[in-house]
């Protein structure tokens, strides 16, 4: 990395010092009850005894209504706790005494599913999301929407999110939305009444039809063949101007919600689903919208492999940035083909020089998400590692194929990994994220186990007593407060010394392979990190006394012993180079 931290660049400057927390909002605390969604929501199937589920039940243990239904893969994806953005709105104590500066919500839009990556609009939040479904159902219902902005109202739901953005703003917090531009579900207004009218419909165009049948039914392209899922049409590198349009009104709605020319009241961001779906030309003009908007507008895309043609400035800010999770967990895991320090450097230095030197500064650095099992639970399997890439990553976590992936309550050395990865991740250039729950104990294998109820001290949670292949030992189950304590202490660290989050890298080589050293220098000072990922001791040269920064004791010049998985963490104060 350079000496110096870019001075000039094109990524918004407070994305420098966040610390993200990933919400997935149906799971993450159920704020207004009365608000809870219906069967109707989001099925017009019978599902006898069908009810919302108690939030801390036992998570592969089913209920009477689901055990009629088959095994718990039958049932898991009708399954709703409840959560809601006034959970949110409660919670931001919690957030903020965490050290979390910035959150990033998982698709809040009107949508059937539980994920609500499959829009019924983009342009309204979720009824069950607000603090009166009833209203704001009948509201939608009467109200006469198109595409057209000047047709659309503002449910209870919709300035609830205004109201939660506000408090954030206020707390000094930024927040950010999940955009979801490359397709849309079946309710999607557009697509209902194509459905409804065929090729007399006006939003006939919307779609990538392939093919008008004689009874006036069409086939259509869905995501990766998903038929829920139908594609938006586009040209060769533009999504087609109706489309277009309607996508930079929604933006335009969130980002400056009054439309008065001052987005301080709006959302501080977007994270774009399956970004590379959709064509670049729309990208870079939708970009440019967004910063007509909000110049400081922080924009991060979910691509899983290198994302070289995104990050150049006209684009993206950033990228979820599982490209730097791969090596991380591969190096922090107790396999025993665990990566050596000197292929994870080699990892790391290929990520971070693949784009313009800022871009390092603001990747959102992450250890698990909605779409990968959790860092918890991948730790707990160390034979699985190291990984390859995405497709990899994803499928060796997931159990509804079966497999043998562990589910149950990780080891102390797996919590010894999680505790290591964790120092890496808030001593290294980039704006950590943490995914809801992994910071007290959250543990689960990829979708849907990972998306489970969060833990509360306010809730009774049952032991586990089930896995996904029948019973097994009760493990209790409940918010780790010493983990998150730690995690606390953790981001403490890294918001105390802005050389953690602005300073430059550079490696300090060791001849133990599983031993990695590395400095931040700038901000007026130095800090040397050294991380033992070995089952012994072993020792570094520390070249300056300075104060520990993890324990606070100081630390002479010289020969220091670091204690297998452990670390040591030095910092002085210079002037800067």
């Amino acid at each position: 990395m350079n000496k110096k931290a870019p001075r000039s660049c094109f990524v918004p400057d407070w994305a420098r010092d966040a610390i993200w927390y990933q919400i997935f909002p149906e799971r993450f605390r159920n704020g207004c009850p009365a608000s809870n969604p219906k069967l109707e929501d989001f099925t017009t199937q019978p599902v006898p005894g069908w009810k919302i589920m108690p939030w801390g039940g036992d998570w592969y243990a089913q209920q009477a209504w689901e055990k009629k239904r088959g095994d718990f893969f039958h049932s898991v994806y009708l399954r709703r706790y409840g959560g809601d953005l006034v959970g949110v709105y409660e919670k931001l104590d919690y957030l903020q005494e965490l050290g979390v500066t910035a959150i990033y919500l998982n698709p809040v839009f009107h949508a059937p599913s539980l994920h609500k990556y499959d829009g019924s609009s983009f342009h309204h939040v979720d009824p069950a999301f607000g603090p009166d479904r009833e209203g704001d159902l009948a509201m939608l219902a009467k109200a006469r929407e198109t595409e057209d902005p000047k047709t659309w109202v503002w449910t209870a739901a919709d300035r609830f999110l205004l109201k939660l953005i506000r408090e954030v703003h206020r707390r000094g917090m930024k927040i950010i939305l999940d955009g979801v531009f490359n397709h849309t579900g079946r309710d999607f207004f557009a697509f209902r009444d194509l459905l409804r009218n065929g090729d007399r419909s006006r939003y006939k165009k919307w779609y990538k039809i392939k093919h008008w049948n004689a009874d006036g039914t069409f086939d259509y392209e869905g995501w990766f063949g998903h038929a829920a899922l139908p594609e938006l049409a586009r040209t060769e590198n533009d999504l087609i101007p109706p489309v277009r349009r309607y996508i930079f009104d929604i933006t335009r709605r969130w980002m400056d919600p009054n439309g008065d020319g001052d987005p301080s009241d709006g959302i501080d961001g977007w994270r774009l689903d399956v970004a590379f779906c959709v064509p670049h030309g729309f990208w870079k003009a939708w970009r440019r919208h967004v910063k007509r908007i909000n110049p400081e507008a922080y924009l991060t895309a979910e691509i899983v492999t290198l994302a070289k043609d995104y990050l150049r400035g006209d684009e993206f800010d950033a990228v979820m940035n599982y490209m730097w999770l791969f090596p991380s967990v591969s190096f922090f895991s107790q396999a025993k083909k665990a990566m050596s320090a000197a292929e994870f450097r080699k990892a790391l230095d290929h990520v971070r020089k693949a784009y313009p030197p800022e871009v390092a500064y603001v990747q959102q650095n992450l250890y698990d998400s909605h779409d990968v099992g959790r860092i918890a639970s991948m730790f707990n399997n160390p034979e699985l590692l190291p990984i390859e890439n995405f497709e990899h990553y994803f499928h060796l976590s997931r159990v509804k194929q079966g497999g043998t992936f562990r589910t149950t309550k990780p080891t102390r050395a797996a919590m010894t990994s999680l505790r290591q990865a964790v120092i890496f991740q808030m001593t290294y250039p980039g704006a950590p994220m943490i995914y809801y729950g992994t910071e007290v104990g959250l543990w689960g294998a990829n979708d849907p186990c990972d998306r489970q109820p969060m833990l509360w001290d306010d809730v009774r949670h049952q032991p586990e007593t089930h896995t996904p292949r029948g019973k097994t030992r009760a493990r209790p189950r409940a918010p780790d407060k010493n983990l998150f304590a730690f995690y606390r202490q953790a981001i403490a660290l890294r918001r105390e010394h802005a050389v953690l989050r602005r300073g430059t890298l550079s490696w300090v080589k060791h001849d133990h392979p599983r031993v990695l050293i590395y400095e931040r220098r700038g901000e007026g000072e130095r800090i040397r990190v050294a991380l033992n990922a070995a089952d012994e001791p072993v020792t570094v040269a520390v070249p300056f006394a300075g104060a520990n920064a993890w324990t606070g004791k100081a630390c002479p010049r010289g020969e220091q012993v670091i204690p297998p998985r452990s670390w040591l963490i030095v910092r002085k104060q210079e002037a800067d180079a």
